[in-house]
């Protein structure tokens, strides 16, 4: 299985880079580099977790979005159904192989201010936050795309999503919602869980008990996703799109 998976994963990041979505990651890394350099140290502090936010959780959803996408336009799954490749180490290696895109596009980031701007952030639990964050919404993408008859279709409905989860979020980190009432309300944004464990990364992040329920959400969540819904689902989806 462990080979049949890296072959997999090789081939997600290889059909990433062939649509040049490695080449738009390092696009964006640097335009969002670019802006954020020339910005105030007081308002970097909050604006670099909230870049990293979005890369970690839209643009996740988005990729594997693209991913599935690629799949139907190529007819990539009917031909994995007749091999010994199991569902699981399909569905793994999509989420994997978007990890480790998203994770490279975050470095890109954060090397820059590191180096650069000498802002302080914890490596260990910065990357402990994106791989968490980015397994939970890759793999809520992967469901998403379930049910979408296309990537336009996809697109709208990632943007309508987002703006309801995400406005909530942003708000609440630029001091905007301020009523102690919002700390109980929004523990069941997704996002705000992703957000609450990336600011967990940078210096002056005071730890309290909604850092370790956002963690444990984020966790448990991508296992529950994946054991109940994305692994289950997938091979209707997959017969759906081969036109069995």
């Amino acid at each position: 299985m462990k080979s049949r998976l890296v072959v997999l994963i090789l081939g997600e990041l290889n059909r990433l880079n062939k649509y040049n979505v490695f080449s738009i990651s390092i696009l964006v890394a640097f335009i969002w580099g670019t802006i954020l350099f020339f910005l105030d140290e007081a308002l970097l502090g909050s604006l670099l977790p909230f870049v990293l936010l979005i890369d970690a959780t839209l643009m996740g959803v988005i990729y594997i979005g693209a991913v599935t996408h690629f799949e139907k336009t190529e007819s990539t799954i009917s031909t994995l159904l007749v091999t010994p490749i199991k569902n699981s180490e399909l569905v793994l290696s999509k989420v994997i192989a978007n990890i480790l895109h998203n994770l490279f596009s975050a470095t890109l980031i954060i090397l820059v201010f590191i180096f650069l701007k000498d802002v302080d952030i914890n490596l260990l639990l910065i990357y402990l936050a994106l791989i968490s964050s980015t397994a939970f919404f890759t793999i809520g993408g992967l469901c998403l795309s379930y049910y979408q008859k296309d990537f336009t279709t996809m697109l709208v409905n990632i943007m309508v999503i987002s703006f309801v989860l995400l406005i909530p979020s942003a708000l609440y980190l630029f001091g905007v919602l301020t009523s102690p009432a919002w700390d109980y309300i929004l523990l069941i944004n997704p996002i705000q869980a992703a957000q609450e464990i990336i600011m967990g990364a940078f210096s002056g992040y005071e730890y309290t008990y909604k850092y370790f329920v956002s963690l444990a959400y984020m966790i448990v969540g991508s296992i529950l996703l994946y054991q109940f819904f994305a692994l289950p689902k997938f091979q209707d989806y997959a017969v759906k799109q081969s036109g069995v």
